[in-house]
């Protein structure tokens, strides 16, 4: 329990500062700041493999009035670098919640900072771009900090992936299933999972530096390419593995960071996005169907739109209507295709859902 609100800094890249109060564990971190739009899902948003390496901004002006309980989680523990908030809460209202969010922070080593003008801060990140930053309820110098700070290392360019991914291979759901699916974790979200093994599908998933001769010992019906965190150009293992796979004709579905490889397996560049999407309410347009989805995004790096529509071995087949950056693609002449959003959308909608059917549907 806080018995008093203590000092703490944040200080960006760029040399802005911003002061606040202590929350979680004290101490001193440091990554590069992004944002969430969400109004809800923080502790998901906490636990998403893709956050890796990133200091969140939640967006939102209260977080922790639900508090924390084991189900609402996306892997096996916290892993964003610090929290950035308006107003941290302990107190909660929900009834299933087993602690505060103070308590929960502490238990998984997270600094935070409380009491920032997250509206400014915010809109300071999308002039400006992404960048890195420090928190700190320890070191109030700024020569100290910006020392620190400099030894943070750029998004651009890291492979993070292999760092979040299972080291040993697991199943899951009916093994007696019709279906199944091998998986390249590269920091796969567990509700991804859910959405396969509630449609009857037998999943094995397996490291990320997986060659296609192990996946293919398990005889699936079709490939999964996970979402992660990192650059994924800095993963060409992973692009290596995944052009072997579309030789094998198989259905391939990819999601986030997959999306990403699925790209460079077809020679089309990524490239570091301004400011990247992360909330859960972008809207992004099936131009398939013609039909709009409201969805859950979370990515840094985006596909060379150029790229795509100059090669004749891909089509373009969702957008995104805020900014008209590629949503989604599909391999020509294969059954492979990806979205660069969250369809299995934990927090937020579940207008996207439809293509984990789609993916069923082409293993059928």
């Amino acid at each position: 329990m806080l018995t008093a609100k203590s000092s703490a800094i944040l200080l960006l890249s760029d040399g802005h500062i911003f002061k606040g109060f202590a929350f979680g564990k004290q101490g001193t971190t440091t990554g590069e700041i992004c944002f969430n739009t969400g109004m809800t899902g923080y502790q998901e948003v906490f636990t998403d493999p893709s956050y890796t390496g990133q200091v969140v901004i939640m967006n939102n002006v209260h977080i922790g009035n639900y508090g924390t309980k084991e189900s609402d989680v996306e892997s096996s523990s916290v892993k964003i670098k610090g929290l950035i908030c308006r107003n941290l809460e302990e107190q909660f209202s929900r009834i299933q919640s087993k602690k505060n969010l103070h308590e929960y922070l502490v238990e998984n080593n997270i600094v935070a900072i409380d009491g920032i003008d997250t509206r400014a801060l915010v809109a300071h990140i999308r002039t400006k771009g992404a960048m890195n930053c420090i928190i700190s309820t320890e070191i109030f110098d700024e020569d100290l900090l910006t020392k620190e700070l400099a030894n943070c290392p750029d998004m651009d360019g890291c492979e993070l992936a292999s760092t979040v991914s299972t080291t040993e291979e697991y199943e899951l759901g009916n093994s007696s299933s019709t279906i199944k699916v091998s998986v390249l974790d590269f920091g796969i979200k567990k509700n991804i999972l859910n959405c396969l093994v509630e449609r009857g599908v037998h999943v094995k998933v397996h490291p990320a530096k997986t060659k296609l001769a192990r996946l293919k010992e398990f005889n699936p019906n079709g490939y999964f390419i996970s979402n992660g965190p990192g650059d994924p150009a800095s993963m060409p293992y992973a692009v290596e593995t995944i052009k072997d796979i579309l030789k094998e004709d198989k259905p391939v579905f990819g999601i986030c960071l997959g999306h990403q490889l699925l790209a460079l397996a077809n020679d089309i560049p990524t490239f570091k996005m301004h400011h990247g999407h992360r909330g859960l309410n972008h809207p992004v347009k099936n131009i398939i169907t013609g039909r709009c989805e409201i969805t859950t995004q979370n990515h840094g790096f985006g596909i060379n739109p150029d790229a795509v529509k100059s090669n004749d071995n891909i089509e373009i087949t969702h957008l995104n209507l805020n900014d008209n950056s590629i949503e989604g693609i599909r391999v020509k002449n294969k059954k492979a295709f990806s979205v660069q959003y969250h369809p299995e959308a934990t927090p937020g909608p579940h207008d996207s859902r439809y293509l984990f059917d789609d993916f069923i549907a082409m293993m059928q």
